[in-house]
């Protein structure tokens, strides 16, 4: 691959604010209601796979593996796509939160499109040998790096939950996207941690989202993946400018039955209550949460299960972020609850602008 390629491949992928959970112009007034004039239902198998026609799209996995001895670890694995008239490109990140060990560790990879899609109309992705396939939620996923590797398998469980009622997103600027997240799916598989191939079990939460949008690249953004161990979800996010000004502060309740509840920005909080700054970027993150919801009588404090998770991905993207699992604590209705969750810092530590870092091929895995 051209060197002049892969820098254009990067320049497309900045340009998307790479690292983008939340869909960032939803209305947040909208409570499990279709929109009217959505060009079309969302689809399965159709909408698991790549839309020729969207110039950004990713599909985002997080979740938590327990192994059979007990022992807790999350994981993060990413693809995002971006078109540029002919070019088109795919990054992907892939990272282990290593709680025995106390240790965080991630990798990065950046491809021209030849050879990374499938025969199918699902998702079939192949960025040099990290593998995404499955179809309505039936998924599997295949990454390795120094250290780590995951083979896991992914059941739907509830129903794809979508955005803004219908999963349609207009932003009323020519731009659009569609939106869907499986918040909720059960995970089987084998961890290799080191030379030693561990036996899992877990719950995954991925979002897949897809149009010609682009996302929020002046700030940045606190994105909450939260699921209770009463089946309850919560999505919550709170975009921001550079000076750490509320601009979007957005939500949404999936119950256990699926239902979807789209919450107004008086409808939670979110508290910081400590932060952390990391030694190797002198990055300042916010690092424990308190978050209330009132309709649900929620009032949890959430916890990374550890500081250093942070990802310096400027390799690929040119950005530093921020993605942990995190732990829940507190009460609903009065009532104890627990659970775990993953959170997304994005916008704390500033964008490289001056192009490319380092010369092109694969750095090495980062812990």
């Amino acid at each position: 691959m051209k060197q002049s390629v892969v820098r254009l491949i990067l320049l497309i992928v900045v340009a998307l604010g790479v690292t983008g959970s939340p869909a960032l112009a939803q209305d947040p007034r909208v409570i499990n209601a279709p929109i009217p004039d959505a060009p079309r239902e969302v689809e399965f198998p159709r909408d698991s796979g790549p839309h020729d026609e969207a110039t950004t799209e990713w599909w985002y996995y997080t979740g938590h593996l327990t192994t059979e001895s007990g022992d807790l670890y999350g994981f993060e694995y990413v693809t995002f796509r971006a078109v540029l008239g002919s070019v088109e490109g795919f990054v992907s990140h892939f990272a282990i939160t290593d709680n025995p060990s106390g240790k965080f560790t991630f990798d990065q990879k950046i491809v021209a499109a030849e050879g990374v899609r499938g025969t199918t109309a699902a998702m079939d992705l192949n960025v040099d040998g990290w593998t995404m396939v499955g179809e309505g939620g039936n998924d599997r996923l295949l990454a390795t790096m120094d250290g780590y590797g995951i083979n896991l398998k992914l059941d739907p469980g509830k129903p794809a939950a979508l955005h803004q009622g219908d999963g349609y997103i207009d932003y009323g600027n020519g731009t659009h996207s569609w939106y869907y997240s499986r918040t909720n799916m059960p995970i089987e598989g084998v961890l290799r941690v080191g030379e030693e191939n561990l036996r899992v079990t877990g719950t995954g939460w991925m979002d897949h989202q897809w149009g010609n949008f682009t996302t929020f690249n002046d700030g940045g953004w606190d994105w909450f993946a939260l699921r209770l161990d009463d089946d309850t979800e919560l999505m919550l996010y709170v975009v921001h400018d550079r000076e750490g000004r509320p601009l979007v502060v957005d939500g949404s309740i999936v119950a256990p039955d699926g239902t979807l509840t789209v919450l107004d920005d008086e409808d939670f909080s979110i508290e910081t209550l400590s932060s952390w700054t990391s030694p190797k970027t002198g990055t300042v993150w916010p690092n424990t949460w308190r978050v209330t919801v009132p309709t649900m009588e929620l009032d949890v404090v959430v916890t990374p299960t550890m500081d250093d998770q942070e990802l310096d991905t400027r390799f690929s993207t040119r950005i530093i972020y921020w993605e942990g699992q995190s732990t829940i604590e507190g009460t609903r209705a009065g009532a104890p609850v627990t659970g775990l969750g993953y959170v997304e810092l994005t916008g704390y530590a500033p964008i490289d602008e001056s192009g490319p870092l380092g010369p092109v091929g694969t750095p090495e895995a980062s812990s």
